[in-house]
């Protein structure tokens, strides 16, 4: 018999409470139970950067947390950075750069980003780079992904 638990926290902005096995990871709570597809499932070790969300301001690999300890946070993902259905301003800036290819990274990455430039509204190519150094883009739009950071944080012209 698995062992189960009722967890409460913030979810984009909305309060959800529901029971979790206790092996259960916050990737599969977000995927699985809350339906939000975006965080992305992949290496499942921490080391692709696909599942990163935020979890009480901190970038976190959703895939290493369990899903018992995000009990009471405050959750990001990436459907929680359009506003009003309207994409965010970083979200709009990966498609005008061309930052999108595949799509696989793109939401650990704009999660990534998003929690960069919070921190620091006008980072430096050294800090963009550092900030998303833990998210991998199979197809290499890292020069795409940093210009569309870039735009965001008024550097260049988006």
């Amino acid at each position: 018999m698995r062992e189960s638990h009722r967890i409460a926290f913030n979810v984009n902005g909305r309060r959800r409470s529901l029971d979790v096995a206790a092996h259960h990871t916050l990737l599969d709570v977000i995927r699985d139970d809350l339906e939000l597809t975006g965080t992305k499932e992949c290496c499942l070790v921490g080391e692709c950067g696909a599942c990163t969300v935020i979890v009480d301001g901190r970038v976190v690999d959703a895939c290493l947390v369990l899903a018992v300890e995000a009990d009471g946070a405050e959750i990001t993902t990436v459907e929680g950075l359009a506003v009003d259905g309207d994409l965010a301003a970083l979200q709009a800036a990966f498609l005008d750069t061309g930052a999108v290819q595949c799509g696989f990274c793109t939401p650990g990455q704009l999660i990534a980003a998003h929690a960069l430039l919070a921190e620091n509204p006008h980072p430096t190519i050294a800090e963009i780079q550092e900030g998303l150094a833990g998210n991998l883009c199979r197809c290499g739009c890292y020069g795409q992904i940093t210009e569309a950071v870039r735009a965001v944080a008024g550097e260049i012209a988006p």
